[in-house]
């Protein structure tokens, strides 16, 4: 299976794949471990791909998880003016 030079999803093009593109593929590469018989060298490129996908879907969440919090807070200074 090829891989980015920089090990990490879109990295070749300077930009990651959106939250449901990574999550979709990881699904995908987490169903292609546990059906098995693949070699150990195709086994650990799966795996090192899945880590980069799942890297890739934590910072999209994070992301988000900011965006809220941000959004929250801003509502709450709101509050606190009326």
């Amino acid at each position: 299976m090829a891989q980015d030079p920089g090990g990490e999803p879109g990295s070749g093009s300077g930009s990651d794949p959106g939250y449901e593109e990574a999550r979709d593929e990881l699904e995908a590469v987490v169903a292609k471990l546990e059906a098995g018989g693949l070699s150990l060298e195709d086994s650990l490129a799966l795996w090192e791909r899945g880590e980069a996908l799942a890297r890739v879907c934590e910072r999209h969440l994070a992301g988000a998880r900011e965006r809220v919090e941000t959004v929250l807070h801003e509502a709450g200074d709101a509050d606190d003016g009326q």
